[in-house]
């Protein structure tokens, strides 16, 4: 049988396994919350920003003479080993979770003390010689210690995808670059518009990345704003004056982040305004992202049939019926994780919107959400970039074709014979499937020399 230690909470007494880092809290959190089967420990940068919010109440604590040397040290140590990686499988509570993040804190105080405990060289259990609660959680609340880990972790996880989104954006300037000689038709509504490059088409693409990399760095800025020292409400009651200061000032040194302390810890702790931005910010991502892999399917399509602009590498077999069918399938796989992300904000907003009076009960599925989309936007952002962009072809021979039979090319003479004579002409060449500048040299509107000139490819695509 396994051994178990007995430990106690406010409900009675419970068997926990002897060699378990973490206690009584984490083991009903546990038994509760059988939600989403993914526990605290599948998000390794909020432990670790868990064990940063620990190791800068410590600090705090000692500097206000409330922890002495020998507990402090040992807190420490333990926030260092779980900075490392190390005990991250004690953290066995499931995500999602009713107590607006209190069995996570908990979960956190818990193999701190424990591992703590250890470097004393008592046992785990041992609470009297240094306890989860009166000494890993001094001066704080789960009310401003998990929102502030929120944060913490986010950082990581914004400069990760700001990362992949640029490796996706280099790889699509490098199209650009390379097919910055194609000319081609462009379309609005689907239909022939006038000509462009294809290296145009594939740096816009760049372009709206690049822009979206900028807004994220924007939001990840109101991420910046924590309300460690609010403790249960945002008055600070149970930490020393002046604590909210002097912790955020050393959260900043231990993560290196440039941390600002909410000038109103009241509306601080209430608010989830910088979850709800971010989120607006990935979805504005998921849908541009969405767009482009939609373009790269349509200009794709084929290889017979369809567009057959361009070549995506062929990267499994499409079909278990179709012989020699190969589907685009990194393009939708990217389109799916859009509609997630989507979803996803839109389970954010109704979360920061259920917030009640002087706290939101509903961060936990603020947290899942939004890590669940950083972390998807990342992994879809590689992965097109490496498994797609780069190995895209353009089909030149039939983009040239397309232009000579395009009767959108009627649009750049329409400022030299007028808007009614190249209304007749597209009209005339539409239902003859002659081409523009045959029926424009036949009725005399333009000569040879005056046609090469206006239809110069430098002068059809403004450069």
């Amino acid at each position: 049988m396994t051994k178990t230690r007995t430990e106690h909470d406010l409900l009675g007494y419970k068997e926990v396994p002897a060699d378990a880092y973490y206690g009584i809290h984490s083991l009903r959190a546990v038994e509760n919350f059988p939600i989403s089967g993914t526990a605290i420990s599948a998000y390794p940068e909020l432990v670790n920003a868990l064990a940063s919010v620990k190791k800068a109440s410590a600090l705090a604590n000692h500097q206000f003479g409330l922890l002495n040397d020998t507990k402090k040290d040992a807190i420490i140590r333990a926030c260092d080993d779980l900075l490392k990686g190390k005990l991250h499988h004690y953290f066995v509570v499931d995500i999602i979770q009713g107590g607006a993040g209190t069995s996570t804190n908990m979960n956190a105080n818990e193999v701190i003390a424990n591992r703590a405990l250890e470097y004393l060289g008592k046992e785990r259990g041992a609470y009297k010689e240094l306890h989860p609660l009166e000494d890993v959680n001094m001066s704080q609340s789960t009310n401003d210690v998990y929102p502030t880990a929120i944060k913490v972790a986010l950082h990581s996880k914004i400069d990760n995808l700001i990362k992949a989104m640029g490796i996706l954006q280099k790889a699509f300037e490098e199209k650009a670059d390379e097919f910055h000689d194609i000319l081609k038709m462009g379309r609005t509504q689907l239909q022939d518009a006038v000509p462009m490059t294809l290296g145009q088409e594939f740096s816009a693409f760049a372009t709206m990345l690049s822009e979206d990399r900028d807004r994220l760095r924007e939001a990840s800025l109101l991420i910046n704003e924590i309300n460690l020292g609010a403790t249960a409400i945002g008055t600070g009651i149970n930490a020393p004056k002046g604590y909210a200061k002097v912790v955020g000032k050393l959260l900043g040194e231990v993560t290196g982040i440039p941390l600002i302390t909410a000038r109103n810890l009241v509306e601080a702790t209430q608010d989830a305004g910088g979850f709800v931005q971010l989120s607006g910010v990935l979805k504005r991502v998921a849908v541009k992202l969405s767009k482009t892999c939609n373009d790269l399917r349509l200009l794709s399509s084929g290889p017979r049939v369809g567009f057959n602009e361009i070549n995506l590498p062929p990267v499994q077999a499409g079909s278990s019926i179709m012989p020699g069918k190969v589907n685009p399938v990194i393009p939708e796989v990217v389109n799916q994780i859009a509609f997630e992300v989507i979803g996803n904000d839109i389970t954010v907003s109704f979360a920061a919107e259920a917030g009640q009076l002087q706290l939101n009960a509903f961060e936990p599925i603020i947290v899942r959400n939004l890590f669940n989309s950083l972390r998807f936007l990342r992994h879809g952002c590689t992965t097109l970039a490496e498994r797609c962009v780069v190995g895209i072809t353009a089909n030149r021979d039939d983009l040239r074709d397309m232009i000579d039979k395009s009767i959108g090319i009627v649009t750049a003479l329409n400022p030299h014979i007028g808007y009614e004579n190249a209304s007749a002409v597209a009209a005339e060449a539409h239902k003859s499937g002659r081409g523009v500048v045959e029926i424009v040299l036949e009725k005399g509107l333009l000569n040879k020399e005056e046609l090469n000139e206006i239809l110069r490819p430098e002068a059809l695509i403004g450069e």
